[in-house]
């Protein structure tokens, strides 16, 4: 049997809710809530492109499809980080 590769989490990171106003991402328990009004990024993405994020080193997200990255913190404060794009 081979191991993950290097930086893979084999935590369960589910998007379980895409409604009109944001998605909500699960992981280890918690739900996280990604309004549109803070990440106006996904608004206009698929289903299929918001559900195909990557999980690395625990904490960081990546959708590959959008060319998004972000972390927890982000998600979870976006108060204290400055959008770079719009």
């Amino acid at each position: 049997m081979r191991s993950p590769q290097h930086g893979t989490s084999t935590s369960k990171l589910e998007v379980t809710n895409i409604s009109e106003h944001g998605f909500w991402l699960f992981h280890e328990g918690r739900e996280y809530l990604l309004d549109y009004r803070h990440f106006p990024w996904f608004k206009k993405a698929t289903v299929e492109q918001i559900c195909h994020v990557e999980l690395s080193h625990g904490t960081h997200l990546y959708w590959p499809d959008l060319d998004i990255d972000l972390t927890f913190d982000i998600i979870e404060h976006p108060e204290r980080y400055k959008h770079v794009s719009r």
